[in-house]
Parts: structure tokens; sequence; C-alpha cells
């Protein structure tokens, strides 16, 4: 039997108003997040927004103080760690450097007494599906960290959990290998059918693998979507820093249609049907990819400023622009063989579409 034969099906993932608390410190408040079956959540966020808590109290290894977790509609926080029958993934491996490969990967079966010949070909085809069928007989210190980081991938699906969780799993391995993995992981994950809840910090890793992103903020989603959702359309200043880089421009409204963009000295009238600049937007986001040099013919909005910074990427340079009063505006352009390259201390006009303006407020939703 081949990898993409393995015979695992999703279940659907629902936390109920989950709360955590160590002492004074809530970690997770009235957290509520639906994982259909089979989908992809990645959970994003910085150092103690949460989404490590919320994964540990769907694991088990940690308890909630309050709410309800359900695995396809039936409660689990009842259930210890090991009867969850959810997979595991973890940052640094954690496989036993007693055992070979091929032992670390039958460990879970060995756990829930299944017969020697199922344990057998379990094995074999999970290493089937990492595509490293010969080094069965290896010790983990015989591995690199890519080979090391597919062992405890097939170790934590060789039972075929409908869940899987994955802590940073990433997180040690180098730009390429990162890389790399990234799209084993999306191979896998449409192969295996499984839910799976990723934790991450790395706002490119989890645009990358997920079919919805849940943005964690002071232990609650500050946002959820799809990838493009919460990157084109951020609903707050934490969810727009944090997701890519991007501008922020104060903003100033005068009557239902103009805004002034009070930094860069310009002004414009809204597009018409345009109605999402309400009360509690006190400025705009402008990612850095949408504006673009002016040329004879450009009619919008011009910001004029002097280069100060110029990173050279191969692909794209990455400007840093003073306008205004020493205002620092991030500019990016794609690179080609035939690209003018600024410098600093030149002038420089740039101009934007109206409509990729994003209207936000300065605070978490």
């Amino acid at each position: 039997m081949r990898y993409d034969q393995l015979d695992s099906s999703g279940a659907s993932v629902s936390f109920r108003g989950v709360a955590k608390s160590y002492g004074k410190v809530d970690a997770l408040i009235d957290f509520n997040l639906e994982v259909e079956s089979g989908e992809f959540v990645t959970l994003l966020g910085p150092s103690g927004s949460g989404k490590t808590t919320a994964l540990n109290v769907l694991a088990g290894f940690t308890d909630a103080s309050a709410g309800d977790i359900r695995i396809n509609d039936q409660s689990i926080l009842n259930l210890p760690p090991e009867h969850r029958n959810i997979g595991m993934v973890f940052q640094n491996y954690s496989l036993f450097p007693h055992m070979t490969v091929a032992e670390n990967i039958a460990f879970p079966l060995h756990l829930r007494k299944v017969n020697r010949s199922e344990i057998a070909r379990r094995t074999k085809n999970c290493l089937e599906m990492i595509q490293l069928p010969e080094i069965a007989d290896r010790m983990p210190k015989e591995l690199s960290g890519g080979e090391r980081q597919r062992v405890a991938f097939a170790r934590a699906v060789v039972f075929e959990p409908p869940v899987l969780l994955m802590d940073e799993p990433l997180g040690a391995l180098d730009l390429k290998l990162r890389e790399a993995m990234q799209l084993e992981i999306k191979r896998y994950h449409q192969q295996l059918g499984c839910s799976i809840v990723f934790v991450t910090h790395d706002q490119g890793e989890a645009l990358a693998l997920s079919d919805r992103v849940a943005v964690m903020g002071d232990g609650r989603i500050a946002q959820i979507g799809s990838p493009s959702a919460v990157y084109n359309e951020p609903n707050s200043k934490y969810v727009a820093r944090f997701i890519g880089r991007t501008n922020f421009l104060k903003i100033e409204c005068e009557g239902s249609f103009t805004v002034h963009l009070i930094e860069a000295g310009v002004s414009f009238d809204l597009p018409s049907g345009r109605n999402d600049w309400g009360e509690g937007h006190n400025m705009v986001s402008l990612r850095p990819e949408r504006l673009f040099r002016c040329d004879a013919g450009s009619t919008g909005p011009r910001i004029s400023g002097i280069v100060t910074d110029v990173l050279f990427l191969g692909d794209t340079v990455q400007y840093t622009i003073s306008i205004g009063a020493n205002t620092p505006l991030l500019f990016q352009e794609n690179c080609g063989s035939r690209t003018a390259i600024s410098s600093a201390g030149e002038p420089i006009e740039l101009s934007f579409n109206v409509l990729d303006l994003k209207p936000i407020a300065d605070t978490l939703p």
C-alpha cells in the first residue's frame, strides 16, 4: 500500500467558551473556534497570545479552567491525552533516542496493542509516505533535521488520528528546509485528510499552509479567515501589523467622501459605493507592494518623498521613503533586469489605488 492509500479521515473540532488561567494571568479568554472535518487551521500569534495554550488544552496536556472542547460533537475534556485519539508533532521532534526509526514510528501502535502484522504494515506505509523507507533501522542521532521532522510526522499519523496537532514543527529548521517541509506538509494533509490545528508565530508559514488563519491576541482570536482575507482585509492595526508588512497612515474624513492622509499631505475622494469608512476608523493600512511609481500618465493621488534606505532582495527591492515630517513609508517593487534601482537621497513620487487602502481601528476588535 502506498502513502496515498492510508485511510485517515478528519474530525470536526469545537472550542466552546474555553478559558485558561494561571493564577492572575488569563492565557485564554472565552476562546471559541470551529474546525471543520479535514480543515487545516493555523493559530498564529506572538509569544503569550494563547495559541500554544489552546493546543495543549485540546491535546489534554493542560486542563481548561472553563468551557468545553468537542471532537465530532463529543466532549473530550474528561478524557486523558492517550484516549483522545489525537496525533501531535512537536518542535523538538521528541524522538526516543534509544529506538530505531521504525520503532519510533511503531510506538503509538504498540501503546494501542495493535497486532504485529498490522504494526509492520502501517510502519512500512508511513516510511513510504515520508519517502524514507531506507532509514528504518537508523537511530535518531544518525538523521538530519529534516529526516527527524519527517519521522516525527510519521509517528504522529501512523495510528491514523482524525485530528493532528502541530506545535511550531518547523521552527528548528533552516530556511530552505523549512520551505521544503511546508510543501510536504501540504501534500501530506491533502493525502491523509485529517484535520490539522497548527501553531506558529511565522506569518509566512501560516499564509502558505492554511485553509484558515486565526490571528491570536491576548488569549482571544483577533481575526479568523482565509489567508488572503486576513492579509488583504485586516480588521485592526494589530492584525495588519502581524500579518506581513504594511504602512499605517492617519486619516481625517471631510463629509462623506473626502479623505485626507495627514502625514502624506494627500487628499482624495472615495469612489461611489465605498461604505466601509465608518466611525472607529482613524487610520488606513497600505501594503508596500500596493504602491507604485508615478509616471507621465499617472492620475491618482501622489505622495512625494525622499529615499532613505534601499534593500535589494533579488526578486524585489524594498525602499524606505521619508514623507512629510520624516514619516517613513515602505515601498516594495518587483525587480526585473531593466529595473532602475533608486539610491538613498533621491526624490521619488509614488501613487496608489484608493481601493487598496484598508480603513482600520487602532485597537483589537
